[in-house]
């Protein structure tokens, strides 16, 4: 199985080497500059595991650790700064962190690290499959973007797929709409929250086929996608 990082590094010549070593490794590997567009990419693809500098523009390694954790609570985390202190490592734990490597560091210390991270996982990424999810009568395909049901079938936008796949792996939780708006859109403001909102009518009105399904407006805090028995 091929093991997916997410890499975020705002220093170009440090993630092109972290790149190389982990592609040596046999990993793949997606290399982002900033915060913003790392958890971008993390929405969009399906990673084993994030390394996350903690120093960076646009969003910090803690910051983004805290949205990547509001989407996936078993993802391993590790944290690379120059950053040495007990309160900046600490810091970091509390952020969604698993583990902290202090720069400058050894090529296979980093090897290990990783090694070891994914070992800790291995069972929850093999048995993790969200590329379809079963909701009452309905099939949604995430890789095609497919929602089916025997009496009808539609192909979503991409960022209808994307909010459904959220709301998915929280069936029946309560996702908070900054999430949301983060995870789709990299922000959150009044405009793309009013495009939100026109989204999940949307998907509202696919499922209406089976009365077991409910997407609930939680006022004040978010979304919850309901599938009865």
């Amino acid at each position: 199985m091929d093991i997916n990082i997410l890499l975020v590094e705002d220093d170009t010549s440090l993630g092109f080497i972290i790149s190389d070593q982990l592609k040596s490794d046999g990993y793949k590997v997606t290399l982002c500059s900033d915060g913003a567009e790392g958890f971008h990419r993390f929405n969009e693809g399906k990673f084993h595991m994030c390394i996350f500098d903690v120093m960076m523009p646009k969003k910090d390694g803690f910051t983004l650790a805290k949205e990547v954790r509001g989407l996936d609570a078993n993802i391993p985390i590790l944290f690379l700064s120059a950053k040495s202190s007990d309160e900046d490592k600490v810091a970091g734990f509390k952020s969604g962190g698993d583990d902290y490597l202090t720069k400058p560091f050894n090529a296979e210390e980093l090897q290990l690290r990783v090694a070891a991270m994914l070992r800790r996982v291995n069972i929850q990424t093999e048995a993790e499959d969200t590329s379809k999810f079963i909701l009452g009568n309905y099939v949604f395909d995430t890789i095609n973007f497919e929602l089916k049901h025997a009496d009808f079938q539609k192909v979503l936008t991409k960022k209808e797929a994307q909010i459904l796949k959220i709301l998915c792996k929280f069936k029946n939780q309560v996702v908070a709409r900054e999430v949301v708006l983060n995870a789709v859109w990299g922000q959150d403001d009044y405009f793309v929250g009013r495009s939100l909102d026109v989204f999940i009518t949307k998907l509202r009105k696919y499922f209406s086929k089976d009365e077991r399904i409910q997407i609930s407006n939680i006022h004040g805090i978010g979304f919850k996608l309901e599938v009865g028995s």
